[in-house]
């Protein structure tokens, strides 16, 4: 019986998918439920698993766009496993190298005369006057000889010559690579976007962490990190100031009385932004949960569309990589995003004396189409305000009971 292997539908919306990379060979038997391609949707990669076993015949090339519901491969279900095959696409591919590599050297000797490389008089005359050495023009005449033609096309070496190497190359950008290009580049041609700064003195957090960080990890397996304390901040400051949270959609503006907070990660295929529902719900250990869940599907590439579909305000932290200043970009149809950036002991004024303190520059880009410069500016107080009195104005004053000791 031969099976037709259509693509999934990934998700609402979406259309068309790209054979990112081929897992299997064709001709390959495959077991049931193993993977054996990567598919790139505009919003996530994901695997293909194989519905039936047997050998596997391929009907798509890699980076070759699918329409959702095509035929991709067949396989033969009454094909037997071939005993002790346990070879992977990667070893096939690496075992011939070494006999390629020896049969194109044998038959790669070039035919050379006394021509070859030589210039024409009038050639010699415009390659002196270029000061280019013969040696570095390729001649197209009889044998190899450098034309007139050749000197007049030859360009001079740019800059100190290193004898470095200067070779280039060219890959295509997934789906979601070039989908998130356009969403970027979206939210600059269509958003009145604008970015608002302030600082943040972390020593109260930090004192916090060194205090409680080990019993919060023992009693609840997650770290104590900053993410809890900069996304409970920014769902109190939501609270204060709807229009933050709040869409654009036509003529009308979308508020949500809910708060659904994305969050940057850095995965193998580039930057996704899952999300995490409902966070004025979370406590500071449901964030890290949360955070730490995400992060690592992420990293294993095992993020879904649903879960990066959605969200009402976007968190990005550029300081795990050493930002120190930056202006995010606002994440469509979303109306603001905070970006968090590298904590640096800097000297500042306390009371009237100079004291060094850890400080974090924040920023807030948004849309001021639907938020004005009085919101902007007081929603990056508040979440000030929260991360410079967390025990007051995140712990309502009861440190173990937020923390859940």
């Amino acid at each position: 019986m031969i099976l037709e292997m259509k693509v999934p539908s990934p998700g609402e919306s979406i259309t068309e998918v790209e054979i990112a990379s081929w897992l299997v060979e064709d001709g390959d038997y495959v077991e049931k439920d193993q993977a054996i391609a990567e598919v790139d949707s505009d919003k996530a990669t994901l695997e293909l698993p194989a519905e039936v076993s047997g050998t596997i015949t391929l009907k798509a090339e890699e980076g070759d766009a699918v329409e959702v519901g095509a035929v991709v491969c067949l396989i033969d279900t009454s094909a037997t496993k071939p005993e002790g095959d346990s070879s992977t696409k990667e070893q096939k591919e690496e075992a011939p190298k070494a006999e390629v590599s020896s049969v194109a050297n044998s038959g790669a000797t070039e035919s050379k005369t006394y021509a070859t490389g030589t210039a024409s008089p009038a050639a010699k005359k415009i390659l002196s006057e270029k000061d280019i050495d013969a040696a570095s023009v390729s001649g197209s005449g009889k044998d190899g000889r450098i034309t007139k033609e050749d000197a007049i096309n030859a360009v001079p070496s740019m800059g100190t010559p290193t004898g470095g190497s200067r070779g280039t190359s060219r890959s295509k950008m997934s789906m979601l690579r070039r989908k998130v290009a356009e969403r970027l580049v979206e939210a600059k041609n269509t958003t009145a976007m604008l970015t608002t700064f302030n600082e943040v003195d972390m020593s109260p957090i930090f004192a916090l962490r060194k205090e409680y960080k080990e019993t919060f990890k023992s009693k609840h397996g997650v770290g104590l990190g900053f993410m809890s304390f900069f996304t409970l901040a920014v769902v109190r400051a939501l609270k204060m100031y709807p229009a933050v949270n709040s869409m654009i959609d036509g003529k009308e503006m979308i508020s949500y009385d809910f708060c659904d907070i994305s969050i940057a990660v850095s995965g193998p295929k580039g930057l996704m932004v899952p999300v995490m529902r409902n966070v004025e719900n979370l406590s500071f250990r449901g964030v890290e949960s949360e955070v730490k869940r995400l992060a690592i599907r992420a990293r294993d590439g095992q993020i879904t569309v649903d879960e990066m579909t959605g969200g009402t305000f976007t968190i990005s932290n550029g300081g795990v990589f050493g930002s120190m200043l930056s202006t995010p970009i606002i994440n469509p149809p979303q109306s603001g995003i905070l970006g968090m950036h590298n904590i640096v002991e800097r000297p500042v004024a306390i009371d009237g004396k100079v004291e060094i303190r850890p400080i974090m520059y924040v920023a807030l880009s948004y849309d001021h189409r639907i938020i004005d410069g009085k919101e902007s500016v007081g929603f990056l107080v508040a979440v000030k305000e929260a991360l410079e009195n967390p025990i007051e104005l995140l712990m309502h004053n009861d440190i173990k009971k937020a923390l859940e000791l």
